[in-house]
């Protein structure tokens, strides 16, 4: 049977790829050009300007590699560490199990501090690692700002606060792909090394940049680490950066142009102004999820995610079963349950371009999921939540004041 579109549009509320802006899609909508031409460089120049904003920094060095998270992930590691380095890594869920999967496989000597999942990074255990290590023999701290898969937000400013307590030079390396444009990120003020995000999330890009910013400490690191890197290596983006020509290989001239619309569209609402807008979505959806009666995977409130909310079902649901039905009946896209909590949990992504009234549509189709898969949730009492919190806090449109 031939694939058929249901009517109307599909609600997009996993937690990434999310919603593309229509001003992205149309800035986008063009045909290929010479990227040598003085109009590409020109376009890339203010684009890694532009960039250092979002991460707040300075003085950090962007890099826009033609890649996924993945790949921010692995050009992190290999342009600041050597095979062999001692790393200390936060396993707290799907993706950071990801990437210590990288790690090892990059030949660094990783340090696992594994927590429960719907817990944030046992940073007991990183203090103490660090005061017992004397010799510095850790090199790099590799911990993931915001997991994905159970909406666990780690708080790195206190990850800062214990490096510099016990005076320790290892390097911070922090996966932002879920949080970055989202949540209050401070790479300057936290002494982030490298921070890294993926388009395809709060940035509401189609995936294919990866973007990784290096403080100066870094990028001193990365003349004398010794992984073997070529496709992201920093050195051949600083050669061109020096020229003027900007990149070493061929880019997406496209999502040069749509990451120019998105970057517009964020600073004209105020990066202050994204990061509450997703604060006020997340605490909807927590409130419509107390009044569904059911839990948050999420443990304790101080690790709540603004960008994605995993819902615990009962056990006699099987929560893949929620996300295959509100697709296939409602064309409503939620997220699946991965590894230690498939079919335990579904996630509703909250996160990029998106509305206090296109929540309450998915919030409203999440009701009606539960009710189909033989959960007793009363229709409306999850809307009518969020509806409430919503009306009393969401501010005018601030072109339209």
């Amino acid at each position: 049977m031939d694939y058929v579109n249901g009517p109307g549009r599909n609600h997009l509320f996993v937690p990434g790829p999310v919603n593309i802006p229509d001003q992205v899609i149309r800035a986008m909508s063009r045909n290929n050009e010479d990227y040598r031409s003085p109009a590409i460089p020109a376009l890339t120049k203010t684009l890694l300007e532009d960039v250092k904003q979002i991460f707040k920094t300075t003085s950090g060095t962007p890099f826009l590699f033609p890649t996924t998270g993945t790949g921010a992930w692995e050009s992190a590691l290999t342009n600041t560490l050597s095979p062999g380095d001692r790393i200390v890594s936060f396993l707290i869920g799907q993706f950071s199990l990801l990437w210590i999967d990288q790690q090892q496989r990059l030949n660094f000597n990783v340090d696992v501090v594994e927590s429960e999942w719907g817990q944030g990074a046992n940073l007991d255990t990183l203090a103490s690692k660090l005061a017992e290590d004397r010799a510095h023999t850790i090199k790099a701290i590799c911990i993931v700002h915001n997991e994905t898969a159970t909406g666990v937000t780690n708080n790195l400013a206190t990850v800062r606060k214990i490096l510099n307590q016990y005076n320790h030079p290892a390097l911070l390396l922090v996966d932002g792909v879920s949080s970055i444009c989202a949540l209050d990120f401070r790479m300057d003020e936290w002494g982030v090394d490298v921070a890294l995000t993926g388009s395809q999330k709060a940035l509401s890009l189609p995936t294919g940049i990866g973007i990784v910013c290096a403080s100066p400490k870094a990028i001193e690191a990365s003349k004398s680490a010794k992984s073997v890197r070529v496709f992201f290596d920093w050195k051949d983006y600083l050669k061109f950066y020096k020229m003027g020509t900007y990149w070493p290989y061929t880019p997406s001239i496209q999502l040069l142009y749509g990451l120019r619309a998105a970057l517009d569209l964020l600073f004209e609402e105020g990066l202050d102004n994204v990061i509450a807008r997703h604060n006020r979505l997340a605490t909807a959806t927590r409130l419509a999820v107390d009044a569904w009666g059911l839990k948050n995977c999420t443990q304790k409130e101080e690790w709540h995610s603004d960008t994605v909310t995993a819902v615990v079902v009962p056990g006699y649901i099987d929560s893949s079963e929620i996300v295959r039905r509100a697709w296939k009946r409602y064309n409503l896209s939620l997220g699946l349950g991965l590894n230690k909590v498939a079919g335990k949990v579904f996630r509703i992504g909250h996160l990029g371009n998106l509305n206090e009234l296109q929540l309450l549509g998915c919030l409203g189709g999440v009701e009606m999921v539960l009710k189909d898969v033989g959960y007793p949730v009363k229709l409306g009492s999850g809307v009518a939540a969020a509806a409430a919190y919503l009306q009393n806090t969401t501010p005018l449109i601030p072109s339209r004041i």
